[in-house]
Order: structure tokens, then C-alpha cells, then sequence
């Protein structure tokens, strides 16, 4: 649906005359400055994809085309072309960080696994021998240690942290609670 009226106040042939080519676009064009009439009769351009403005959101992904709209107001945002120096440097540490909390949680759920397999074992054996629980009870407190990092450094929430801890803990009791 393109809109083909315009306001007496404001004409989109002006508007482009004023604007620079499009090889150097603006960095910012508000429509904050023209009556509530023209805002209405000059937003619906710039909010489809085909109107005037609308390929230069196409041209772009994120930075270059985002449009915002509040109420009647219309506010189109085209960048230069160059990131800060601070967003790729953020990009760099997310991409860190993504690493290691992902090592970090891989790390516990393989010590949880590693406890619930040896209960599940202990469950099913016969003639269970006090060293086992011995056993387990070392690999419980890996488990907690492993948990209790991915919490701190914020990888895990903390009541997530503890849920699981919670369920380790259940786990043994029940086994012990069945071997007497």
C-alpha cells in the first residue's frame, strides 16, 4: 500500500531535493520537526519497503535502514558505513565469552551424567559395598564444583545452579534411602 497524497506543509519531491545522493546518506532523517498531518502523510513511505527512502533499509541489515516508529513519528537512521572500534571489540569478547561458558557448562553436565550414570549402577546392583557411596560422593562434590563455577562466573543462574545441586542430592538420597 503506497500513499500518493501529500501535505500542503511537505512534499516528498522536496524532501529528496534536500537530501544528499544517495552514494552519502545522512545519518539521521526525523520527521519530528513537521506537523501531525505531514507526519502521517510522509510516514507511510518510509515504513514500506517500496516507497522512497525504502531502499535504503533495504541496502542494509541492522544499522543502516532500522526504523523506528512511535505513534505518527517516523524516525530513519542510515549509517556511514563504519563500525565503532568498541563494537567489534565487543563482538570479540562475546565470542569469547560464548566459548567458555559453553566449555564450562559442557564440563557440568558431563559430571552430572557422570553421577547419575554411577547411581543408576549402584541402583541396580545387588551387593553394593560402602566404598561405592564413597565414590559417588567424590563425584557429587566435582558435580558442585563445576556448578558453583558456571554459576560465578555467570554462565548459570544461580537458583538454576542450585536446582541442579538439589537434584544430585535427591538422587543419592533415594539410593541411600533403598540400600538402608
Amino acid at each position: 500500500m503506497a500513499a500518493t497524497s501529500t501535505s500542503p506543509l511537505f512534499s516528498l519531491s522536496s524532501l529528496s531535493a534536500s537530501l544528499p545522493s544517495p552514494t552519502r546518506l545522512p545519518t539521521t532523517l526525523s520527521l519530528r520537526t513537521l506537523s501531525p498531518r505531514a507526519r502521517l502523510s510522509a510516514s507511510l513511505p518510509f515504513a514500506s519497503p517500496h516507497g522512497v527512502y525504502g531502499a535504503w533499509a533495504a541496502a542494509s541489515t541492522s544499522s543502516a535502514g532500522r526504523l523506528r516508529r512511535r505513534g505518527l513519528e517516523v524516525v530513519c537512521e542510515a549509517a556511514t558505513g563504519r563500525r565503532p572500534d568498541s563494537v567489534a571489540k565487543r563482538e570479540r569478547q562475546n565470542e569469547k565469552h560464548r566459548i567458555r561458558n559453553h566449555a564450562r557448562k559442557a564440563e557440568m553436565r558431563t559430571r552430572m551424567k557422570k553421577v547419575f550414570r554411577a547411581l543408576e549402577k549402584l541402583r541396580k546392583k545387588v551387593d553394593a559395598q560402602p566404598e561405592e557411596i564413597i565414590e559417588i560422593e567424590k563425584m557429587i562434590s566435582e558435580a558442585y564444583k563445576a556448578i558453583d563455577k558456571t554459576v560465578q562466573v555467570g554462565a548459570l543462574h544461580r537458583n538454576t545452579g542450585n536446582h541442579r545441586k538439589s537434584r544430585l542430592a535427591r538422587r543419592k538420597k533415594a539410593i541411600e534411602i533403598l540400600r538402608g
